[in-house]
């Protein structure tokens, strides 16, 4: 069960955490994997990984945010059967706190890299006789978090995105479904809160460790299993959903 043999499927943001945990799942699993990373150093440790492990994979350093580099990706990969987009920027600020300019950017690369990434792998797909497409949403997305407008509009916009491709290209044999995660610890989430938390790094991390019902973050590959049994032919009744993987934290957070 839950073989990837002889798939090609394409994981963006696969340089660390989330995507780095989803590609070698994925690689493990039988699937030749193609990472799409903007830090090529960070995407080399992913392929070694995968490689150690004994998956195949590729390199493609590219910026999501531009979509004649990410059609020039697509094109040269062929045929596509899984994309996983996941690539994405965190921020922290209110609607009055946010710049034009961070708003901006989180927006491009949150919900126009995932826009360019669908734009570019659904003709292949639809060429290919159908495929799966993962979308990386948010509990953001389902309920308030303080102090993260803009973040939350990106992963609403996701979880909308998702809903209108599965509706779209059912016919096609195309299924499309996101995860929605609390707080999965990742090293994103170190170099976060060391930025933004100087000097109360420790307290932080608790604080949020403990904003989960579980009381403590998630890991990156709970993330990957979901993501593993959303992409199989296992799932292939699943379409159009959204599967929180947050510890209790929507349901139980009382």
């Amino acid at each position: 069960m839950f073989s990837l043999k002889e798939k090609i499927a394409v994981v963006t943001g696969a340089g660390s955490g989330i995507g780095r945990a989803i590609a070698l799942l994925f690689a493990k699993q039988g699937a030749l994997v193609h990472i799409i990373e903007v830090n090529e150093a960070a995407a080399e440790e992913s392929l070694e990984e995968i490689k150690k492990a004994g998956g195949q994979g590729f390199i493609h350093a590219c910026d999501v945010t531009s979509q004649q580099a990410v059609l020039d990706v697509f094109n040269g990969i062929g045929a596509v059967d899984i994309l996983v987009n996941n690539a994405g920027i965190a921020h922290i600020g209110r609607a009055d706190t946010t710049s034009e300019e961070d708003f901006t950017k989180v927006f491009n690369v949150n919900v126009k890299g995932a826009y360019n990434c669908l734009f570019a792998a659904i003709p292949l797909m639809k060429n290919n006789g159908g495929g799966v497409i993962l979308n990386m949403a948010s509990i953001a997305a389902i309920v308030g978090i303080t102090d993260r407008f803009a973040y939350s509009m990106s992963k609403g916009a996701i979880a909308a995105m998702t809903l209108s491709v599965a509706r779209d290209y059912m016919t096609d044999n195309i299924r499309c479904n996101s995860i929605s995660p609390a707080r999965v610890h990742t090293p994103f989430v170190d170099g976060f809160i060391a930025k933004n938390y100087a000097g109360k790094e420790t307290e932080v991390f608790e604080k949020l460790s403990k904003s989960q019902p579980v009381g403590r973050m998630g890991k990156p590959e709970e993330v990957a299993t979901m993501a593993l049994y959303l992409c199989s032919d296992e799932a292939t009744f699943i379409t159009g959903n959204d599967y929180p993987v947050d510890g209790g934290f929507i349901k139980l957070n009382n």
